[in-house]
């Protein structure tokens, strides 16, 4: 009968653990100095470990031939306890034997003496899984055990287990392997079953594990059953990996803001029978792939694509700012989050996607950092600022009122056009405005140092030598909405903007005289005044 790979290939010596090796060296050290304690706890993610450590340790403790700490692996007691005819040593599962009459039966039978071993063994798995009761039953003969007995307890989430149990154990927490470990591991095991299987894929499948040993194994178990050499596409195919060609296209619409366009690949998506949750799902990864290639030097090992697909994403990844790529996992999480309790997922889909390419219609702070760093990136490159889309009411009233913009003032002839008022007042609280646009509005901010405002009833008149400012109030609309938002937090009152220009102090026209003479005198013609 064949033998899964995971099975055949199970460590029997803690040297032959992958990845774990501050727990290894400890645990050999303990056996071969004699210093082993009556109760450990095993925590870690699936596939790390934990129960293979269990029972070679439930060996080393219990071998008569242990060479440096090791089980021989070849004696009566180290066969008994593979193939699980040793009965000191015990297996519980904690999932299905959770109940306080389990522990207290597992109590009765503790005291009494191994008959074939030195140690009586109980290896409880998934721990966290035990009922209050049962920990406490359990809590009682931990505290004051036989010296013959050695609990090993194994769980997925520590935080679950009682403090009063974590404090009588030896904690070890596994950590996830790295992909490159696996990697070496199952070109190992190809090897020894001659297997063909390409470097690339071996990393794919380290990958794709997440740090889980026994679900690589598995999964190049999969793989050979296809026949022929296993390869990164061979992998890719048995693990359903769906590509990245269709979330390129959506993020390049996300990019350009195409709504439309990302509309109408959702809507080719559904067609096909992609199930919208995994979508979403799948696009979070994707920009937290974005996110990875934008602040890593060398990503390609955390990213679960092929080579050749982590190559198309680079393009991309340069072009997208990193405050949208956060912005747009934040919105997609959100909407992860309202599936689970919709049956409209596509419309769910669609409402976070309009968001994304139409960040002005979001009130959100991560929505404000993306469209203020558009407007920073927009002013340093000197280049005209982007039209922020505006919502439904704003373009309705943009269409029905008449439009009053003129073109920012470039000169002095043309700053003559600015009205002045001469019963218009200082504004003494001008400079408090201009501390709260600094956190709101940045670029605004910069444009407006050195400004004067004064007041004319519900008309703001400000004073700028800035011509950028004039650029701004006058073609968007958050750059008005900023200032007028400061205005109402600092004085409570809503204003209307305008700009203005101190009136220049009349001068009483010269006598033409005067003007003649002052001529002559310039000639050098002398002039006698009477």
């Amino acid at each position: 009968m064949y033998q899964a790979l995971y099975r055949k290939y199970r460590p029997k010596t803690f040297e032959d653990v992958v990845g774990q090796e501050h727990i290894t060296r400890t645990l050999q050290n303990e056996v071969k100095t004699g210093k082993t304690a009556h109760a450990y706890l095993f925590t870690g993610s699936r596939g790390t470990g934990k129960t293979t450590c269990s029972k070679i340790l439930a060996k080393a403790v219990n071998c008569p031939h242990t060479q440096d700490g090791n089980p021989c692996g070849e004696c009566e007691i180290c066969r008994g306890i593979d193939d699980g005819t040793i009965m000191d040593v015990l297996e519980i599962d904690a999932a299905s034997n959770n109940g306080v009459d389990n522990i207290r039966q597992l109590r009765e039978d503790a005291y009494f003496a191994p008959g074939q071993v030195r140690f009586r063994v109980y290896i409880i798995d998934e721990t966290h899984m035990l009922s209050t009761g049962a920990f406490n039953a359990l809590l009682k003969i931990m505290e004051e055990p036989p010296a013959h007995v050695l609990f090993i307890l194994a769980t997925t989430e520590a935080h679950k287990v009682p403090a009063t149990i974590l404090s009588r154990c030896q904690r070890f927490d596994f950590r996830r392997i790295g992909s490159e470990d696996i990697g070496g591991y199952l070109e190992k095991i190809a090897q020894k079953e001659d297997i063909m299987l390409d470097h690339a894929a071996a990393l794919l499948i380290g990958k794709l594990a997440d740090g889980g040993m026994r679900d690589a194994i598995s999964l190049l178990d999969l793989c050979i059953s296809y026949g022929g050499t296993v390869t990164a596409e061979v992998v890719a195919q048995a693990a359903g990996l769906a590509g990245s060609g269709h979330l390129l296209e959506l993020s390049k619409a996300f990019l350009e803001k195409d709504t439309t366009l990302a509309l109408e690949q959702i809507g080719k998506l559904h067609e096909q029978s992609v199930d919208m949750e995994r979508l979403c799902s799948d696009l979070v990864a994707f920009y937290r792939d974005f996110m990875l290639l934008k602040t890593m030097e060398k990503p390609e090992r955390l990213i679960a694509f092929l080579p050749e697909e982590i190559q198309q994403m680079r393009p991309l990844a340069d072009r997208l700012p990193l405050s949208q790529i956060l912005y747009t996992m934040s919105v997609l999480q959100e909407t992860q989050n309202r599936m689970s309790r919709t049956a409209n997922r596509r419309t769910e889909l669609e409402m976070s996607i309009v968001r994304i390419c139409n960040p002005a219609m979001d009130s959100s702070i991560d929505a404000v950092l993306t469209r203020l760093e558009a407007l920073e990136a927009a002013v340093r490159k000197g280049s005209s600022l982007p039209q922020l889309s505006m919502t439904a009411a704003e373009e309705e009233k943009k269409q029905t009122e008449p439009v009053r913009r003129k073109k920012a003032p470039s000169s002095i002839q043309e700053q003559a056009d600015i009205p002045s008022f001469s019963d218009a007042k200082p504004f003494g609280q001008w400079q408090e405005v201009l501390g709260r646009l600094l956190k709101t509005n940045p670029p605004l901010f910069a444009a407006l140092k050195a400004s004067d405002a004064y007041e004319k009833g519900d008309l703001m008149l400000i004073d700028a030598k800035n011509e950028l400012f004039f650029k701004l109030i006058r073609e968007n609309e958050f750059a008005k909405d900023s200032l007028r938002d400061a205005l109402l937090a600092q004085t409570g009152k809503r204003y209307r903007l305008g700009p203005y220009r101190m009136k220049e102090p009349s001068q009483t026209p010269k006598d033409p005289l005067d003007v003649l003479l002052e001529s002559a005198k310039g000639l050098g013609i002398p002039v006698e005044e009477k």
